[in-house]
């Protein structure tokens, strides 16, 4: 790579180069100190970088092709299913009957789009045994938040008041009780037996009258499937709460089973995660939620809804929990999402998981030998794995993490979930080919080598990178926060 392209865009700068033509003004030019205050107005001029077009586009190219992302290597972050994202759903999302239309239209112009969120929610109804869906929330944590919302609403409105408790496994994804606590509730924790799955007799302690729910994702944030599931949830039921289904591992069971037939009241699914919208970058997201018949009472405002041969939002929900985002939820993500069931159909979902199942324990067989494997049975979409045994000697998994990159991969999910010691929890979902799993196994098996043969060479990791070896913990304490030629 030429030094050009490992610099940054301000030691490219020269004084006097332009990456911009524009035509010269037809209008008067305003003072701006006429039109805003000057408390708003700078002092001194911008410290803008001044290059070339040209420079402009290799540079900015150069910084692309570093980047790891879903279509331009294998991405095998755990319980994130970053999977392909098909780009005929662009291609429908960009339709300007979609991609050019207006929140405050009226009703009468916006038909299709509004047949199109009708028919999501029917979809995802039947996807996840559900009575009724609002494609309101934005993101996942935000349908965790709204679901949990709804049972609130649901206690409240049958004078529970007392149910003050939400369960979580140890296991679980962080946002569970980050969610619960930012709804009101207090966050519960269950344990996990030795085998990976809710421990039954812990649960049955601390299940009670202040139990307003149990969260659970199935499979579990381990990749294991909750084999007694139907017996928890009639744990829960039995002392008046409700089954939360985090909807983050749904990638596992489409086609296959449902959230709705396990005993779940609420759900949230993560349309970046199983049905192949952009993941990552902040956003936009989707999460939407499905819930029973007895919590669709409390669904958020407005709901689309057919009547006769026409589409409507409906305002009139006297017991909603109320809006929670402007305007209808994240569109131009549900069309995509939409285009996707569409293209699958209900054999090609089910395809999915299957694949997906069959992928991840075909990686996890072939890696157990050169890892320890705190839980053995068979897995779902994804596994964890633990380097314990490379700890022992003087390597860990942020190590190992870090010798990936020189291999062209980004890293899987480390130290995580909590409860497994120097975590590697590996998601390979069902888009990848044999051949790139093989790869990826190669290399993991290669560094659990070099462990033995030369540690050395994975405790300095990455080589073969831009930027070397980083110091995270000054990197968090000391911060760059502006670019001097000094720093």
């Amino acid at each position: 790579m030429s030094t050009e392209n490992q610099a940054l865009i301000f030691e490219l700068s020269q004084e006097g180069r332009a990456g911009h033509s524009l035509p010269e003004m037809d209008i008067p030019e305003k003072d701006l100190s006429e039109l805003l205050p000057d408390t708003y107005l700078r002092k001194e001029d911008a410290e803008l970088p001044e290059v070339s077009e040209l420079q402009i586009m290799r540079h900015y190219t150069a910084l692309s092709n570093r980047n790891h992302g879903v279509d331009s290597g294998f991405y095998p972050l755990g319980s994130c299913t970053m999977k392909y994202n098909p780009k005929i759903n662009e291609d429908v999302a960009r339709y300007p009957g979609f991609a050019h239309i207006h929140p405050y239209q009226d009703e009468s112009t916006i038909q299709g789009a509004l047949e199109l969120m009708h028919r999501l929610q029917t979809n995802l109804e039947e996807i996840t045994g559900m009575d009724q869906v609002t494609l309101q929330p934005a993101a996942g944590a935000h349908g965790e938040w709204t679901g949990l919302m709804l049972i609130r609403a649901y206690h409240e409105a049958n004078g529970d008041t007392g149910r003050t408790k939400v369960i979580v496994p140890d296991s679980a994804h962080g946002t569970n009780p980050a969610s619960a606590t930012v709804a009101g509730f207090e966050a519960v924790t269950v344990r996990s037996n030795e085998r990976g799955i809710v421990d039954l007799d812990h649960l049955r302690e601390v299940v009670g009258q202040d139990t307003a729910a149990l969260m659970l994702t199935n499979p579990n944030t381990l990749g294991l499937f909750e084999e007694e599931i139907v017996e928890m949830a009639s744990i829960v039921h039995e002392a008046g709460g409700k089954l939360y289904y985090d909807g983050a591992n749904s990638n596992a069971i489409l086609g296959i089973t449902r959230p709705g037939d396990m005993g779940f009241d609420v759900v949230h699914l993560n349309l970046h995660k199983t049905f192949t919208t952009p993941h990552g970058g902040g956003g936009p997201g989707s999460g939407p939620v499905g819930v029973k018949s007895d919590l669709v009472p409390y669904l958020p405002t407005p709901l689309v809804v057919k009547d006769g041969d026409e589409y409507r939002f409906d305002y009139n929900v006297p017991e909603s929990i109320g809006r929670v985002k402007p305007y209808y939820g994240n569109f131009g993500i549900n069309v995509r999402a939409y285009t996707y069931i569409r293209t699958m159909g209900p054999v090609g979902l089910r395809n999915v998981s299957e694949y997906a199942v069959l992928n991840a324990n075909y990686m996890f067989r072939k890696l157990e030998p050169y890892f320890d494997a705190p839980y053995t049975q068979h897995c779902k979409h994804e596994f964890v794995l633990s380097g314990r045994r490379q700890k022992k000697l003087g390597v860990r998994t942020l190590d190992m993490a870090k010798r990936l990159l020189d291999f062209g991969y980004h890293p899987p999910t480390i130290y995580f979930p909590l409860n497994v010691e120097e975590c590697l929890m590996i998601e390979p979902t069902e888009t990848e080919s044999k051949e790139t799993l093989d790869e990826f196994i190669e290399a993991m098996i290669q560094i659990a080598r070099e462990v033995e043969e030369s540690p050395e060479v994975v405790q300095e990791a990455p080589h073969n990178t831009v930027i070397g070896r980083m110091d995270e913990t000054t990197a968090a304490r000391k911060p760059i926060l502006r670019y001097t030629k000094e720093a």
